[in-house]
């Protein structure tokens, strides 16, 4: 089942600006800097560190002769598989980032891309979530990625517009309380 965003807004808050990706193109990759950093010390640590290390055992486990019951060089062959293809991975998602520096939004009294919402749900219970790329997301640190259903609904909301969001659960309406950007540099 598909999620849904639907948005109810105050009479007389028109939307408008900033793009959002409703295109039918595929989705842009957006991250923030500190995101685009962070996959870029991953890959500089698989490719510079980790793969030598597992280069180096399984040189030493081939050496070991019969490799087909050598459980080093089995594991070291698995485990250089998977690094490779996670570096393959962070390779292609660097070369399409767009870098989006959410210190730089000048309309601050709306949500939009690198924002940190906080908002009530029906029971008042308050929530704060940061609004990321999807390559940065990490629920349990409250960061959700931009494309998910709870971001698409806050996308361009302003303090105090109610935004209804469909879960499988049924709808959920939450409350914008309050809207931060982190200070420029």
């Amino acid at each position: 089942m598909a999620l849904r965003a639907v948005r109810k807004r105050p009479a007389g808050s028109g939307g408008g600006g900033g793009g959002d990706g409703g295109s039918s193109e595929a989705p842009r990759n957006y991250i923030t800097p500190a995101g685009h950093r962070r996959l870029q010390e991953e890959l500089k640590h698989l490719w510079t560190v980790e793969r030598p290390k597992v280069v180096e055992v399984v040189s030493w486990a081939a050496g070991n002769g019969d490799r087909s019951e050598n459980g080093d060089y089995i594991y070291g062959k698995k485990r250089l598989r998977e690094i490779d293809r996670r570096v393959r991975f962070l390779t292609k998602r660097l070369e399409i980032a767009e870098i989006v520096d959410p210190a730089r939004q000048p309309n601050r009294n709306r949500v939009f891309f690198g924002a940190t919402v906080t908002y009530a749900d029906e029971d008042d219970s308050e929530k704060t979530v940061t609004i990321v790329g999807a390559d940065e997301a990490d629920m349990a640190e409250g960061r959700v990625s931009w494309i998910s259903p709870i971001a698409r609904a806050l996308l361009k909301a302003e303090v105090g517009d109610t935004v209804a969001i469909r879960t499988p659960a049924g709808m959920r309406e939450v409350e914008v309380v309050a809207i931060r950007y982190p200070d420029p540099a």
